[in-house]
């Protein structure tokens, strides 16, 4: 039949344009390759447990990092740096180039020009050694090389930027911590002193142990007293000297301690217990404060040292390379599938030309 005679000639025009295009058209593109690895400046988080550095055999390397740097690399922001940098649009949009590869407009849209970059740069991970592959196109040896070595070192940049601003808000958070466990000291501090200016006492707890030795020597004094006082002869008279000096002297003693325990205690709750619990529990306030703030100081600290080793290392593996012979496109490669493809597609229509033929007849 016709139709099926037509599109195999078709189809055998389309193949003998696409070989010669191949061929003797489509454009030199050269490829700069660069392997790189992120690792972690800081050793207490290298030395902490990954499943993933356990199974590739890599310590201290992220696989999270290196998928975020990769996402970056390839991301419009990326783009824009590179094309102020290098001026991509006009190399990519070159019109000595084949129309088929090259971008069409110079002025083309951020999404156009996004998208012709995304075929012309590529950066992957690999699972098994953790290494970032990044393979960049180019019409011309040294604009390859340029590509890829800004990708590396932006991607450096960028990495560093990430931890150093982490560490910022650490630290910001950390000194602001100091700075109220500082606030809360001094306030506690200041209301202990006022406490004791108050009082005038610079430690009722040392005054109340004195007034307890106090008591205790006048209790001793009055057990003295009492004894003597039965130590009498019951012959004397009520009224002699001795017994009166040694009543007296007992109610003194008496006296005197009724008057030192009621410094210490009395229902009003106006006393030196009173005062000491107060204080007590001022002192406890300060000791608590002060705790915090020596803590807040010992993270502060911490986090300074941290921040200074919280340093994403993109360690080059293999540096961008100056190609020499344009690996783009695979013109053979290219050329073999494209006639595979035409014969097999041709075959197809010569199997439908036959069924369709077997039906008619």
């Amino acid at each position: 039949m016709k139709f099926f005679r037509y599109a195999i000639i078709f189809v055998f025009i389309m193949s003998v344009l696409a070989t010669a295009y191949w061929i003797f058209v489509a454009s030199d593109r050269y490829v700069s390759e660069a392997n790189v690895i992120i690792r972690k400046t800081d050793s207490v988080s290298a030395s902490s447990f990954d499943i993933s550095s356990l199974i590739t055999g890599i310590a201290g390397v992220n696989r999270s990092d290196q998928l975020l740097l990769r996402e970056y690399l390839l991301s419009v922001d990326m783009l824009k740096k590179l094309d102020a940098e290098l001026d991509l649009r006009s190399h990519y949009s070159d019109k000595r180039q084949d129309l088929v590869s090259r971008m069409w407009f110079q002025d083309a849209s951020m999404e156009w020009f996004h998208r012709h970059y995304l075929s012309r740069v590529s950066v992957e991970y690999d699972d098994f050694s953790g290494v970032l592959r990044i393979r960049v196109q180019a019409y011309d040896p040294k604009t390859a090389q340029s590509i890829s070595g800004s990708l590396v070192q932006e991607g450096e940049r960028y990495m560093n930027q990430l931890g150093h601003e982490l560490a910022e808000v650490q630290v910001a958070f950390l000194t602001k911590q100091v700075h109220l466990a500082q606030q809360r000291f001094q306030q506690a501090s200041q209301h202990l002193l006022a406490f004791q200016n108050k009082k005038g006492l610079a430690s009722p707890q040392t005054t109340a142990e004195s007034i307890n030795e106090i008591v205790a020597q006048l209790e001793g004094k009055r057990t003295q007293l009492q004894t003597q006082l039965a130590s009498l002869p019951t012959t004397l008279d009520r009224d002699h000297p001795n017994i009166k000096m040694l009543k007296q002297s007992l109610a003194a003693v008496n006296s005197q301690i009724d008057q030192e325990k009621a410094k210490l205690a009395a229902p009003s709750g106006k006393t030196l217990n009173f005062t000491v619990e107060e204080f007590q529990r001022l002192e406890m306030e300060v000791t608590f404060t002060g705790d915090i703030y020596k803590t807040a100081l010992v993270g502060l600290e911490k986090g300074h040292m941290d921040a200074t080793r919280m340093l994403e290392k993109v360690s080059v593996l293999q540096a961008p390379t100056m190609p020499e012979y344009p690996m783009e496109p695979e013109r053979v490669y290219n050329t073999v599938v494209t006639l595979l493809f035409a014969l097999l597609l041709s075959g197809i229509l010569k199997l439908l030309e036959s069924i369709v033929l077997d039906h008619v007849d």
